[in-house]
């Protein structure tokens, strides 16, 4: 382990209807306890799947809100689509939340997957990875504080510029391991991410999912320890609480302070400089519970 320990949370998305001042209260709650992140969903809307319709509130809106009651804590979407917004503009709104939380965002950002909301709310759901790369180009450059000129297949933009200059490039999570994705991105981002259900929730898996990233740098010629790795780790504090499912093959971390200190070691161990904490139950309470694993995670 190279780099201290990080520990982050995801607030709510889905598993109940939360209201905003709910949503305050966790993110003070979590900066209190020693969290060093706080990270939204960017999603719209499930169906379908067995489950009563659902939808969260809209995440960009939500971080700007989360950054002018925090003080410390880096805060992010986990991930931004690439999608719902036009490149340019998602470009200026993350310079916006950067600026409201005196440069602590960490824009974390991918195609999207769920084509539910796609279809629902009119974003085009074809060529997802090539939108991306098209609209990545043009987000990363203006964040970069280039003015730019992009005339592409999916997008367009004629020497746009970010005004009031952003006060930094905040750095770039790819949310992705997809061979396209990775080709495209970290030539370019800072850190990378992984979903516990993409790695099965365990140290092991997240190592062989992170190797994938590894190699994806040393194809561009990039240092792989210039990027940071990001694991979502489920976290279940109660069982019969019931507001996350729990995937077949994804074993929880669960069990005393000390027990759940000692997983989130092992996923440092396995090459994770960040782990992000998605908890079930995801209150106030959870995340008071689960603060107290933070000093233990980092001492050990």
């Amino acid at each position: 382990m190279t780099r201290p320990l990080r520990i982050g949370i995801q607030l709510p998305e889905v598993e109940r209807d939360v209201r905003w001042p709910e949503y305050a209260a966790m993110a003070r709650a979590a900066e209190e306890v020693g969290f060093d992140s706080i990270w939204m969903g960017d999603h719209l809307l499930y169906r379908g799947d067995g489950r009563p319709e659902r939808g969260p509130w809209e995440a960009w809106t939500m971080l700007a809100a989360l950054a002018a009651v925090t003080e410390r804590v880096n805060l992010g979407p986990l991930v931004a689509s690439a999608a719902f917004h036009a490149p340019a503009m998602l470009a200026k709104m993350a310079a916006t939340v950067d600026e409201v939380s005196g440069g602590r965002l960490v824009l974390g950002i991918g195609a999207g997957w769920n084509r539910v909301e796609f279809e629902a709310f009119g974003f085009p759901y074809d060529h997802r990875v090539d939108r991306f790369e098209e609209a990545f180009a043009i987000i990363r450059r203006l964040l970069a504080g280039e003015r730019v000129t992009f005339h592409g297949r999916f997008h367009r933009v004629e020497d746009v510029v970010l005004l009031p200059p952003p006060r930094r490039s905040p750095p770039i999570m790819l949310g992705s391991s997809g061979p396209r994705m990775l080709e495209i991105a970290i030539p370019h981002v800072q850190a990378w991410n992984a979903w516990f259900d993409l790695f099965g929730n365990t140290p092991e898996g997240f190592a062989a999912e992170s190797a994938k990233a590894t190699a994806a740098a040393e194809r561009a010629g990039r240092d792989p320890s210039e990027i940071e790795r990001s694991a979502c780790v489920l976290v279940v504090l109660d069982r019969s609480a019931g507001e996350r499912p729990i995937p077949e093959g994804c074993p929880p971390l669960e069990g005393s302070p000390e027990t759940i200190a000692r997983g989130l070691r092992a996923f440092a161990e396995a090459g994770a400089d960040e782990v992000i904490c998605v908890v079930s139950p995801i209150t106030e309470r959870s995340i008071r519970t689960l603060g107290e694993a933070i000093p233990l995670a980092r001492s050990g």
